[in-house]
């Protein structure tokens, strides 16, 4: 067996006990808060009818102590079933729910992440390679400028120009309503949610992009790479940027949770039926199980992204071995 593959199986034993920390962590926060489903199911009702109150919550388990509360729902969620959503019509099960949602939150911060990186990078690139000219400034400026913008404020503007004002482009949603549509057919619902995820992306990939090359461009073995002759161009992608992309790739695996976790601010700007809207009403109506469930899916996701990271430091660097 070699060194990865051992190094990938001991993280992957250890994520094990890290997600029983986080879930008890996140089981005991979420039910100190006050109020609970049950207020939620029966509005104001409940400050009258204590019994009822009281039955609801019987009917839910929410009436057996926290810690027996917990083993009860950790022995469920060890067999994929994180309960009954305490809002849904119907009582839908939390994980189809979260499994509707997945989908579309993947698609929209995934476009995100392909157009951060397509721009960001090369920006950077070019940004470094044209230090202090004019050109790195204006980038530099349209960086630094696309950091600040508030999300929220970006997407509504982006709302008012290029669906009420141009008409260009649908204002809200993943498709016509009541109508089943396939990726190519969500295309245009996806132009504004991901220009606003992105804007703010690629700014910070074009910063860390120009930081990392500089850094560098000043190492031994650039000058080495000039003095044989080798063009710029083969010793900048070639060499430069090889070894640059370290704290690159640590940056683009930070950006792996929000592939799974979402977009809160941007779900909700654009009505976007994504897991982290889901999160937004789950919490707003206590919601405690399908609340689990969503923060558990976005652990998951986050500890597998520095998994990935770690095999990817290898990839891009062959001189990392993990032993």
């Amino acid at each position: 067996m070699s060194g990865l593959t051992s190094y990938i199986i001991r993280r992957l034993i250890m994520v094990v006990p890290m997600l029983i920390g986080i879930s008890l962590l996140l089981f005991i926060l979420m039910n100190m808060a006050p109020g609970g489903p049950e207020y939620v199911i029966i509005g104001d009702l409940g400050r009258y009818a204590p019994d009822l109150v009281e039955s609801i919550r019987k009917e839910f388990g929410l009436d057996k102590p926290i810690l027996v509360r917990y083993w009860i729902w950790l022995s469920n969620a060890v067999r994929g079933n994180f309960g009954v959503s305490t809002t849904a019509v119907g009582g839908v099960r939390v994980m189809q729910l979260v499994a509707e949602r997945l989908m579309p939150t993947m698609q929209l911060t995934g476009m995100g992440l392909v157009v951060s990186v397509v721009a960001g990078i090369p920006l950077g690139v070019f940004s470094a390679v044209r230090r202090y000219t004019l050109a790195d400034k204006i980038v530099t400026f349209a960086a630094f400028t696309g950091i600040c913008f508030p999300t929220f404020w970006l997407g509504v503007m982006l709302i008012v120009v290029f669906s009420l004002v141009l008409g260009w482009l649908p204002m809200s949603g993943m498709g016509p309503p009541g109508v089943d549509t396939d990726f190519l057919q969500r295309l245009p619902y996806l132009v504004l949610p991901t220009l606003t995820t992105a804007t703010v992306s690629i700014g910070r990939y074009m910063r860390f992009a120009r930081s990392a090359i500089l850094e560098v461009m000043g190492e031994d073995y650039i000058r080495t790479a000039r003095a044989k002759g080798l063009t710029e161009r083969v010793v900048l992608y070639k060499h430069a940027l090889r070894n640059a992309m370290i704290p690159l790739v640590t940056m683009i695996g930070m950006f792996l949770r929000v592939l799974v976790g979402g977009s809160v601010l941007v779900e909700t700007v654009f009505a976007w039926p994504g897991i982290g809207r889901l999160a937004i009403t789950a919490i707003s109506r206590r919601d405690y199980a399908t609340v689990m469930a969503v923060q558990m899916v976005i652990a998951v996701a986050t500890l597998l992204a520095t998994i990935i990271v770690d095999f990817l430091y290898a990839v891009v660097d062959p001189r990392i071995t993990y032993g």
